[in-house]
């Protein structure tokens, strides 16, 4: 039996998920540690020619919800929104696994540990920021399928290469993602930002890797945020699950919006609105990617080398910095920096969050949101009037934590906190 539901109130519009169309796999029971052979949408097997070769694990609760999101009564910075008449839908990527898993990466791992499975691979190496969302989920996803998680955390609090396991365990602290990375047994290594600078991600990779090896062990790298050919693969089925949605509800898309870090994620959306959307009768949208960490010529050269290495071809043959991606505008959106939070940038977390019940996270979702919103429509609002634009929500409201001494304030404004009178004492 197949149930159809749709919920409907004046600020969501939650749209059916049609399981005649595109069967869930939540519809049937399965195992984790178990890969099963990955047959890719037709319209990436026309034009894609590195596809995955070893199938993929089932980690992941989706289709996720498609949302259209009320813009009527937004304060703040949203309301430009309604001034211009938009329409706006959101992806909920922030419910693809619960609270240890749930975001963008792992649509990633399914195809990632998949392989390192089939390969015969123990432990798995990888690498992030200290509040890293995919160190989190990798470490919680391998423990779901019974392999040891190693992690390099970038951070200052453990600049001493002689501390102890005790003392660096106190200077790490357990906030926000270290606390599940730690709660799921992840053995943790840290390095600090000027290490990764000067060595870079792949570099200390394989130092760990190393170290594992000479131990007995078989250790599986991942590059930093899953964003390589294979994990991509991972937003390749994601943009084809959002098709089946959209072509459900008749609804074309003018605008995808969404924070880009290692560029993985925006490979696969760019890549693959540019691939499917003719295959399921509509215009190609205009892509925005924006990036939380490195300037617009960096974002489109690593999009173009993911997607060369997927069998991706260019016009030219060749990949560079002026390779792109068709339809796709890279936007400056870091700010202060990766991670570096501006008082205005939560200002507008915590008024969306109070307008809409969705909390983004100061990292990725809302530093890009509020770039968008404030930086990108303004520039030119004419182009957006009456037109449906899509926020892919790409998780990690467990950063928030981090942001406890800045954001008090901003709570205070939004939410208030009363003494109730028991006993009728006043």
């Amino acid at each position: 039996m197949v149930i159809l539901l749709e919920v409907t109130n004046k600020r969501l519009s939650f749209f059916a998920v049609h399981a005649l169309k595109m069967p869930s796999k939540m519809l049937s029971f399965s195992s984790t540690a178990q890969s099963s052979v990955y047959d890719a949408p037709s319209w990436a097997k026309n034009h894609l020619s590195n596809l995955p070769k070893h199938g993929r694990l089932t980690l992941s609760n989706t289709p996720t919800p498609l949302q259209q999101i009320s813009t009527k009564n937004m304060k703040g910075a949203m309301k430009i929104l309604s001034d211009l008449q938009t329409n706006f839908y959101m992806k909920r990527d922030d419910m693809t696994a619960g609270v240890e898993m749930g975001g963008n990466k792992i649509r990633k791992l399914e195809f990632l540990l998949a392989e390192a499975l089939r390969l015969g691979h123990d432990s798995v190496v990888t690498i992030g920021g200290e509040q890293s969302n995919h160190c989190r989920t990798t470490a919680a996803a391998c423990r779901m399928v019974e392999l040891e998680p190693h992690l390099i955390l970038r951070t200052n609090k453990c600049a001493d290469v002689s501390d102890d396991v005790t003392e660096g365990s106190k200077k790490l602290g357990v906030v926000g993602n270290v606390l599940f990375d730690r709660m799921v047994g992840a053995k943790i290594h840290t390095c600090t930002p000027g290490e990764y600078g000067r060595l870079g991600s792949n570099v200390l990779i394989e130092k760990v890797c190393e170290n594992l090896r000479a131990s007995g062990k078989n250790p599986y790298p991942i590059p930093v945020g899953g964003s390589n050919q294979l994990g991509t693969w991972g937003y390749i089925d994601g943009v084809d699950e959002l098709q089946h949605q959209l072509k459900a509800e008749n609804v074309q898309l003018d605008h995808v919006v969404f924070a880009s870090g290692s560029g993985g994620t925006a490979t696969g959306i760019a890549l693959g609105m540019n691939l499917s959307s003719n295959h399921y009768g509509f215009r190609i949208p205009t892509i925005h990617p924006v990036g939380v960490c490195d300037d617009p010529p960096y974002f489109h050269r690593v999009l173009s080398e993911i997607a060369s290495e997927m069998g991706y071809s260019f016009d030219d043959g060749q990949v560079s910095s002026s390779s792109s991606i068709p339809h796709t505008t890279v936007h400056q959106g870091k700010n202060l920096g990766y991670a570096q939070s501006t008082t205005d940038e939560l200002e507008f977390i915590t008024q969306f969050a109070s307008d809409t019940g969705i909390v983004l996270d100061p990292v990725y979702s809302g530093k890009a949101l509020y770039h968008f919103i404030t930086h990108v429509i303004p520039s030119n609002s004419e182009i957006f009037r009456g037109k449906n634009i899509l926020f892919w929500h790409t998780g990690g409201s467990l950063g928030m934590y981090e942001k406890e001494s800045m954001i008090v304030n901003e709570l205070d404004k939004v939410s208030t906190v009363n003494r109730l009178d028991a006993y009728n004492k006043l």
